[in-house]
Order: structure tokens, then C-alpha cells, then sequence
């Protein structure tokens, strides 16, 4: 233990890059499923979709199709040209390809930790560098959100790397760092477009320090990277420049109140929330009392907020790219307060007692969901399938909900689409078209949620002789607490039933 703290002592920046380097591949190898549906169906679906030929999902306009789908196609397209290799060197099994994915950006996310460690150490001093990097590592939440395709966490490393280009630049305005900033920052929109915020932010508060030059040389700079990446991406595929930011911006507008709505100050209270309250409450104070001498981080940070809090449409995991930067400042200002405040200089115990309720809070959750999967109930049934040579046809049976169940196709193997039976499309609709239209029957049927299960195989039975059971899958410890915490988090067992003919 002498010999690990001795070391931390001479090389803090090594320590905490081994540890963010080591918590991540931990949740790379164990965190297995997918978060959200969109860093699974929007990034890894498609891109191997493209790779084996199929165009289910109707992104590209050679099939007919005549409008964008309104999602950037750089990030899914650097999942083609991954996957393509994976098929060129003869790797198809999607365990083995999801393990190297998230290998991949648990290396890529430690970015966000040494930036943030130079950046803090660059504005503040040793301390607080090495208190942000601690937090950026092993903040509970950090290492299994970072190795998933989440584009709300893979924007951030140009962006903290575009930041810390403009804080070298202060001192000497190097015009050309100005320039390479931008076109870093622009990578950033490529992964997500409402990192636009973020990025015009970023010139307006050089505009603010009055550094006019400087501002236009990183709009250039963001401008030409924009230019580059998305643009000649849409023009080489749908013919036009920003064809799919462009319908982004259609889609949301018109479907802003058609996804989770919440107060203005919903976000303020999530940061709050997640950051573990009282420290969150001291970061949060810290922003408001160093705004102008963080200027660089905060405000940029601060017009991605306001955007998101003003816009109907509000997910928890919008907003996950200010973390960093409120860290980084909130740290800083509250560390400057600290060392001038009276109340809290006669309060040390206080504050080490918040310290030390967040550092063991935060320990036991990091602990918890590092190694913890979600969604990996879905992920293993059609797993399980997989290996199953006689699977020609399968059905999934969710008919506890309205709408049917989507599953993760890609861990089965296979693009056609299953059959349904759902509250919109009972079972009793679903087998007479397939007797009316003579198609094929399934081979296999998958029971989503164990709610009235054995009423439902009792209405399946009617139509299908010999169902006989074989497996029943669970979903993760993490699954089953987000679905008590939230019950709209739909984490179902799986009970998979073979059809003997």
C-alpha cells in the first residue's frame, strides 16, 4: 500500500490513468447488453446491416428510399469499416465483436480523464487536477457509460481535447492552435449534432475574452472539420450537403413533445442527483462562483444546458457532455472558495465528512455497476437462438404490451424480422396470416415478461402443437432495480419455448 500511494505521489497522472484505464476494461469485459436503444439499434444494427448487405432499416437511398433518416452517418460508419475487417480476418461471432468494441472505447474515454487532469492542473493547481481526474476515472457512473456507443459520451473527447488546444493557446494566441481546436471541436458535431451548442459556445466566449481573430480562425477551423466529415458524407451518399442534419432538425422540431418532456430545471436536478449530493451541491456553487475565470469551460457547457432545458424533449442521457467540464470548473471554483471561506475553514470535519460519505457512496456504486449489464436478457435470448442449427423462423410473443418488443438481431445472427404477437397484433392475427399467406412456421417462440405467462403459452397452444419449454433467461441485477426504481424501464425474463412439428 506504501509502495502504490509512493507512487501516486510521484506520478499522480500515471496512477489515475491506469486506474479510469482499469475500471473501464472491467466493464468492458463484464458490462455486457446495450444502455439505451439508440447506442444499439442506431449504431451496431447498422453498421453491421451495411457490412452483410441488408438495408432494413432503409438509411440509404439505393433502395428506394428518398429522405434521409435524419442520424449522422459518421459514427455507425466507422462501425462499418470496423465490422468490415472484423469479416475480412474471418471474426463473426457479435460477442467477440462487442467485447473489441468496448475494449476500443475504454481506451478512447481515459482521453477525457488526461485532458481533464491537464486542463485542471493548467487553470488551478495539483490538487484540484488531481481531484478532477479521481472524479473523471472512477466517478460511479463513468466507466460503463463510457464503453457503450453512446454518441453522448464518445462527443466528449474532442471536445475536452479542443478545449485544452485553446487554454495552451492563451498565453501566446497561436493562431494556428485557434484553427486545430476547431477542427477538432467539429469531429464532435459529426458524432452529434447538438454539440453545435457546445461548439458555438466555445467561439463566443473567445469572442467575450475579445479575441476576435482568434474566434474566427476556431470558426473556420469548426466549419471546414463540419465541412470535411459531414458534408461530404451526405453529398457522396444522398447527393446534397447536411441531408441528415437537416432532416434531424425537421424530425425534432416537429416531434418535440412526442418523447420525455420535463421541467426546465429537470437537468440541474439530474447533474445534482448523479454527481451525489452534498459534493454535487459544492461543484455546483463552484460554477457560480468562478464563471468568469473558467469562461472557456463553463460557458460552452452552459449554452449545451440551457438548450436542452429549454427543448421539449428531454432523456436522462442528453445531457451526459457537460459532465466533464462542470467537474473540471465546479472543482476549481469550489476549491478557490474553499481556501477563502471562513465558515468552512472552522468546518474542516464537515467537509471531509462529505467527502468521505461521497468517496464511500460513490465506491459501493462504482462497484456495483462497473461489471453490470443491461439490456442482457434480450441480448442472451437471441444468443441462445443463435446456437440453434433448426432456427429458420421465431416468433416473440409480448402481448403484455401495446407495441412489440424490439430485439437485438444482431446477436441472433440474422435480419429477418420476427414474428410479433403483441397487444396491437394478438397471436390470433398473427397465425392466420401465416396459414392465409402459407409462410413459414416458427421454429422457435420467445415469451417477453413473466406477467400471465401461462395464460399466454395457453393462447399460443391453441394455434401451436407440441410447445414444449426449453430455457427461461433472466435479466441482469442492475435490470431488475431500474425497473423497480422505473418501472418504464421494460426488462423483461425471457421464457424461449421450441416448437416441435
Amino acid at each position: 500500500m506504501n509502495l502504490i500511494r509512493g507512487f501516486y505521489r510521484e506520478h499522480p497522472l500515471r496512477s489515475i490513468m491506469f486506474l479510469a484505464l482499469f475500471v473501464r476494461v472491467i466493464s468492458a469485459l463484464f458490462s455486457h447488453g446495450y444502455g439505451f436503444s439508440d447506442d444499439h439499434f442506431l449504431v451496431i444494427e447498422v453498421a453491421q446491416q451495411w457490412v452483410d448487405g441488408v438495408n432494413e432499416k432503409l438509411w440509404m437511398p439505393w433502395n428506394g428510399n428518398t429522405i434521409p433518416s435524419g442520424h449522422s452517418l459518421f459514427y455507425p460508419g466507422l462501425h462499418y469499416l470496423l465490422f468490415l475487417f472484423f469479416k475480412s480476418i474471418g471474426i463473426s461471432s457479435p460477442v467477440i465483436k462487442m467485447y473489441v468494441v468496448r475494449l476500443l472505447h475504454a481506451v478512447y474515454s481515459i482521453s477525457i480523464v488526461y485532458f481533464g487532469f491537464k486542463i485542471s492542473k493548467k487553470l488551478s493547481n495539483d490538487e484540484v487536477a488531481k481531484k478532477v481526474g479521481l472524479l473523471l476515472a472512477i466517478f460511479w457512473f463513468m466507466p460503463m457509460l463510457s464503453i457503450r456507443n453512446m454518441v453522448e459520451m464518445v462527443c466528449i473527447p474532442p471536445l475536452i481535447f479542443s478545449i485544452w488546444l485553446l487554454i495552451k493557446s492563451q498565453d501566446d494566441n497561436n493562431y494556428s492552435r485557434f484553427l486545430i481546436a476547431g477542427l477538432v471541436a467539429g469531429i464532435a458535431f459529426s458524432f452529434r449534432f447538438q454539440t453545435m451548442m457546445f461548439i458555438g459556445g466555445i467561439g463566443l466566449a473567445i469572442w467575450i475574452q475579445k479575441k476576435w481573430l482568434q474566434g474566427i480562425w476556431f470558426g473556420i477551423g469548426a466549419l471546414l472539420s463540419i465541412v470535411i466529415i459531414q458534408c461530404s458524407i451526405d453529398l457522396y451518399i444522398w447527393g446534397k450537403p447536411f441531408a441528415e442534419f437537416t432532416e434531424y432538425v425537421r424530425y425534432n422540431i416537429e416531434n418535440a413533445n412526442n418523447y420525455g418532456k420535463g421541467p426546465w430545471y429537470n437537468y440541474l436536478l439530474l447533474i445534482a442527483g448523479l454527481m451525489i449530493p452534498p459534493i454535487s451541491l459544492f461543484i455546483l456553487f463552484g460554477l457560480v462562483k468562478s464563471w468568469k475565470k473558467y469562461l472557456l469551460i463553463i460557458f460552452p457547457a452552459l449554452c449545451f444546458l440551457v438548450f436542452h432545458s429549454v427543448f421539449p424533449n428531454k432523456q436522462e442521457r442528453f445531457i451526459l457532455p457537460v459532465i466533464p467540464f462542470f467537474v473540471m470548473a465546479g472543482v476549481a471554483g469550489w476549491y478557490n472558495f474553499e481556501q477563502q471561506s471562513s465558515f468552512w475553514m472552522k468546518r474542516n470535519k464537515l467537509l471531509k465528512g462529505s467527502w468521505t460519505f461521497f468517496w464511500v457512496l460513490n465506491t459501493i456504486l462504482l462497484v456495483l455497476l462497473t461489471p453490470s449489464s443491461t439490456k442482457v436478457s434480450r441480448v442472451d435470448a437471441m444468443s441462445y437462438l443463435s446456437t440453434k442449427n433448426d432456427l429458420k423462423h421465431y416468433m416473440i410473443e409480448s402481448s403484455n404490451s401495446w407495441g412489440a418488443v424490439m430485439m437485438p438481431l444482431f446477436y441472433v445472427g440474422r435480419w429477418e424480422l420476427p414474428y410479433e404477437v403483441c397487444g396491437a397484433c394478438p397471436a390470433k392475427m398473427n397465425f392466420d396470416s401465416i396459414q392465409y399467406k402459407h409462410l413459414p412456421w416458427p421454429d422457435y417462440i420467445v415469451f417477453a415478461e413473466a406477467e400471465n405467462i401461462k395464460a399466454r403459452v395457453d393462447t399460443i397452444k391453441k394455434y401451436v402443437k407440441g410447445l414444449t419449454y426449453e430455457k427461461t433467461i433472466n435479466p441482469s441485477l442492475l435490470d431488475i432495480t431500474m425497473h423497480f426504481l422505473n418501472p418504464v424501464n421494460v426488462n423483461q425474463t425471457y421464457f424461449i419455448y421450441k416448437v416441435k412439428k
